[in-house]
């Protein structure tokens, strides 16, 4: 799956480090592919429960948090980049494990239903991974699918957005670890600002 959506362009919106300091500034973390998707799949879930779930269904409230955590968690980490790398790294990948969760409960949805998931190479998934590939897109682009289709396609349309997520995700994640190796964390950066401050001091 290739998606214009560049790990390095959310890193940098992520991890930009100020002029002259070792704080890096705060994440922009509504920049962020990964958060933009996940937004979407956030609002695509809520809707699809409301439609297609009886209120009563402990799978309701299960989907609505385990998206509202992928998005969640995608914030908070951008955020906690100020202070701390680790918390980032670990932040998204709850982030991650809890759009892996809600791929699950979508395909159980379509099994234990006998409706059909739609292979990665069907024109309708082809569709869906165009559509989201638009830098631009949001709920708006697919909410006509999601109040008109019925429970089949809709459950695929957000199979294939929790698949294009979780490989920004995943791009993201590694890119975040090999940073943290190259550079470490917060008292890696402040011993190094020390260090310079202390050598443009010396005569």
């Amino acid at each position: 799956m290739r998606l214009r959506a560049t790990t390095t362009e959310d890193i940098n919106m992520a991890r930009e480090e100020s002029a002259g300091g070792f704080l890096p500034a705060h994440g922009n973390y509504q920049g962020l592919k990964s958060y933009q998707k996940a937004e979407i799949i956030y609002d695509l879930t809520y809707r699809f429960c409301s439609r297609f779930l009886s209120k009563g269904d402990r799978t309701v409230d299960q989907m609505v948090q385990a998206a509202r955590s992928g998005k969640q968690n995608i914030a908070e980490g951008g955020k906690a980049s100020k202070t701390s790398t680790e918390t980032e790294l670990k932040l998204t990948n709850v982030a991650r494990a809890s759009l892996e969760e809600l791929l699950i409960d979508y395909q159980d949805f379509l099994r234990t239903r006998q409706l059909s998931l739609w292979s990665k190479d069907s024109k309708e998934a082809r569709f869906v991974r165009k559509l989201g590939a638009n830098p631009a897109s949001t709920y708006a682009d697919y909410r006509e699918f999601v109040e008109t289709r019925p429970p089949m396609v809709v459950a695929n349309i957000a199979i294939c957005l929790i698949h294009q997520a979780n490989f920004l995700l995943d791009r993201l994640i590694s890119r975040l670890e090999q940073d943290f190796v190259k550079e470490g964390g917060l008292r890696e950066r402040m011993t190094r600002a020390r260090r310079a401050y202390r050598e443009r001091r010396e005569p």
